[in-house]
């Protein structure tokens, strides 16, 4: 049985799941959709009620019958490495192609409707109030009177990217900012905003959950740092622990977004609180990997490599 990873070719994180998988042993196949039609090419065949379905892709000729498990890891567009993409190019190999692939018995490791889903930034926190985390006071508007009255009550609060920095060439920063009550909220009119509650934190969380496995690391933060995606600190991450507490809602969590793999980010107040902030559910774990040595992508691996539970 055969394990499926969709990435693109340059993937650090992949790499180390396909060490683990070869050291095991175990048959893969790795494909980024970007090259069907082109260099890839697929066929599925529907007749009487039975399913076959083939791709072939760097030398090796996948049969969906032999397909053990799916990564869905960072794959490219559909079709953008064809001779003439096109839009329509592209939803037509999409359609195909992913089609093709729920036609299997296959487990996902995200599933892409699940995944689809679970990158709602919205719906995260909803899910999250109801998995048990503690969750900062949250607004999503374009409403500049509910903005100042959101500002007014909070007093300290923060303003994030609901999906994440605007595509762009070269790309785009987009860091969590903190603003205060006598802000112009005037602005929120022209697109929807997220507005948070300030978390005055001690440390930035990142925990992995890989199926029932979880992973969990923690870097001080430095003074005054808002995101910890950005700004100066001189320290690294660290193995934790995970609370009990944690541990009952990341798995309630995943149960009810239906995802095999997530990467939540907490703030750590001065209380030793972890408030959720995001789940994301194709979240990178290489860099923790190498600073904690925390087995993730032997974990990705085995999940992979598993026969799906009885």
């Amino acid at each position: 049985m055969t394990v499926l990873i969709l990435t693109a070719e340059e993937d650090v994180t992949a790499d180390l799941v396909v060490a683990e998988l070869h050291g095991r042993g175990t048959p893969l196949v790795r494909f980024d959709p970007a090259d069907l039609p082109g260099e890839a090419s697929m066929s599925a065949e529907y007749v009487s009620g039975d399913f076959r379905g083939h791709l072939s892709a760097g030398g090796r000729l996948l049969s969906m019958d032999g397909l053990r498990s799916i990564w869905v890891r960072r794959p490219g567009a559909s079709a953008a490495h064809a001779p003439s993409p096109s839009p329509w190019l592209t939803a037509e190999s999409e359609h195909a192609f992913f089609g093709m692939l729920y036609s299997t018995t296959a487990r996902w490791m995200n599933h892409p409707q699940a995944a689809a889903q679970a990158r709602l930034k919205p719906w995260q926190l909803r899910v999250a109030h109801q998995s048990g985390f503690a969750v900062p006071p949250t607004l999503v508007t374009t409403f500049p009177r509910i903005a100042r009255l959101f500002a007014a009550e909070h007093r300290d609060i923060v303003v994030k990217s609901i999906t994440g920095p605007p595509p762009g060439d070269p790309p785009v920063s987009l860091p969590t900012t903190r603003v205060g009550p006598g802000a112009d909220f005037e602005s929120v009119s022209a697109g929807p905003t997220l507005l948070q509650r300030y978390i005055s934190k001690r440390a930035d969380i990142r925990l992995t959950g890989v199926g029932h496995q979880l992973f969990a690391a923690r870097k001080v933060a430095g003074p005054g740092q808002v995101d910890g995606r950005y700004g100066e600190s001189d320290h690294t991450w660290e193995p934790v622990e995970v609370p009990d507490r944690i541990a009952r809602a990341v798995y309630g969590y995943l149960r009810v977004a239906h995802l095999a793999y997530g990467a939540f980010d907490f703030a750590e107040d001065t209380e030793g609180t972890w408030w959720f902030l995001e789940c994301n559910q194709g979240g990178q774990f290489g860099f923790v990997e190498l600073q904690t040595r925390q087995p993730i992508a032997g974990a990705v691996a085995g999940w992979l490599a598993s026969p799906p539970p009885v």
